[in-house]
C-alpha cells in the first residue's frame, strides 16, 4: 500500500514497506548512505528492520566530493586529474620560481622537455630537484622538434629516463611562427600508438586534422589558440568549438594563451582543459599570474557547466516594465 512520506524536505509517495526497500526503491546502497527518520538516526544495521509509516519524515545522505556538488575532474589515457590547467617549465627566472608557480597554478600536470645531460657539471640542479615527479605528472614533450623522426626520438628517450608514456607531441613544420606540420605530426602519431605510448598531440584548430588524430591513436587533443608564445589569445573560436564537438578524447587549448581572460574563454567553449607557458612565465609577476589563471580556468568551466544566456540582437530589460509610475 502507497505512503505518502517527506523525503528529504519534499512530499513523496513509496509503498517500501521497509526504510531499506525505500532506499533501494531510490537505487541507492543502503550499505552507503545514512538515514534520519522522525528525528533521530535509524542505524544502518538496523534498515531492512525498519518499517516506514505514513507521515514519516525522512533524511537520506551520502558523501559526495567538495562542497555543494561533486567534484569535477577530467580524465585522459585513464588517468583522472582535479586542475584542469597544464604549465610548462620554460622561461622562468629559476627553478624556484616555476616550482613556486606551478604550486599557485593548482596544476597537476607540467610539460617538461628533454635535453641532454651538462656532462660539464653533472651535478648542476635540475628540475626535479624543485617539483617532485611522485607529486606533480611530467608530461615529456617534443619541443623544438621539426620532424616525426626527431620527435619519435626524443619520446623514446624520454621512457627510457623516466618510464613515461604519456607524452606530449608537438612536430613544428618552421620556426617562425612554430605552426605544427600536421602531416609529420600524424606520422609520429601513428607510430607513437603503436609502441604504446598514449600521445597528447599539438596541432592546427582544424576539425578535420584532429579526428584524423584521434583515429591514429591521439589520448587528447590540443589545438593552437594562437601561435606558441604570442598571448594573442583564441583566434578561431568557431573551430575550437568544432574540435571539441567532434572529440571522443579529451580538448585542451594549447598556444596562444596571454591572460586571464583567454583561459577562460578557452573553457566557456567546452574544452577540457588549457596548457599555457608563456603567459605565467613572462608575466611581471608570475606567481600571481599563476593563481590568476588558476582561477580563471575554473570560472570558465563554471560557466560552460551553467549554460550561457542566449545571445540577442536587441535589448531584454531585466525588470518588468509593466505598472511603471
Amino acid at each position: 500500500m502507497s505512503k505518502s512520506i517527506t523525503l528529504n524536505g519534499a512530499p513523496h509517495r513509496s509503498a517500501a514497506a521497509t526504510i531499506a526497500d525505500l532506499v533501494r526503491e531510490l537505487e541507492l546502497v543502503p550499505e552507503k548512505v545514512a538515514v534520519e527518520r522522525n528525528g533521530a538516526i535509524v542505524p544502518r544495521s538496523t534498515l531492512a528492520e525498519a518499517p516506514l509509516a505514513e507521515g514519516d519524515t525522512l533524511e537520506i545522505v551520502h558523501f559526495v566530493g567538495g562542497g555543494d556538488h561533486a567534484e569535477d575532474s577530467w580524465t585522459v589515457a585513464g588517468r583522472t586529474f582535479r586542475s584542469r590547467l597544464i604549465v610548462g617549465t620554460g622561461k622562468y627566472k629559476s627553478f624556484e620560481q616555476n616550482a613556486a608557480a606551478v604550486a599557485a597554478s593548482g596544476a597537476e600536470i607540467v610539460t617538461v622537455a628533454v635535453r641532454r645531460v651538462n656532462v660539464s657539471d653533472p651535478k648542476a640542479p635540475m628540475l626535479t630537484d624543485f617539483i617532485d615527479p611522485k607529486k606533480v605528472t611530467y608530461l615529456p614533450n617534443t619541443a623544438g622538434c621539426f620532424t616525426g623522426e626527431d620527435a619519435v626520438r626524443t619520446l623514446r628517450l624520454a621512457r627510457e629516463a623516466g618510464g613515461w608514456d604519456l607524452v606530449k607531441l608537438e612536430v613544428l613544420g618552421e620556426a617562425r611562427t612554430l605552426y605544427p606540420d600536421m602531416r609529420e605530426t600524424l606520422k609520429a602519431t601513428e607510430v607513437l600508438a603503436t609502441e604504446g605510448f598514449l600521445p597528447m598531440v599539438y596541432c592546427a584548430d582544424d576539425p578535420i586534422a584532429a579526428k584524423q588524430l584521434e583515429d591514429a591513436g591521439a589520448v587528447a587533443i590540443m589545438p593552437l589558440g594562437a601561435p606558441i608564445g604570442s598571448g594573442l589569445g583564441i583566434q578561431n573560436r568557431v573551430t575550437i568549438r568544432l574540435i571539441v564537438e567532434g572529440a571522443k578524447v579529451p580538448v585542451l587549448v594549447d598556444a596562444g594563451v596571454g591572460t586571464a581572460s583567454d583561459a577562460a574563454v578557452a573553457m566557456e567553449l567546452g574544452c577540457d582543459g588549457v596548457l599555457m607557458n608563456t603567459a605565467i612565465a613572462e608575466a611581471k609577476d608570475p606567481i600571481r599570474m599563476a593563481r590568476a589563471m588558476k582561477l580563471a580556468v575554473e570560472a570558465g568551466r563554471e560557466a560552460y557547466l551553467a549554460g550561457r544566456m542566449a545571445r540577442r540582437m536587441y535589448a531584454d530589460p531585466s525588470s518588468p516594465l509593466a505598472g511603471l509610475i
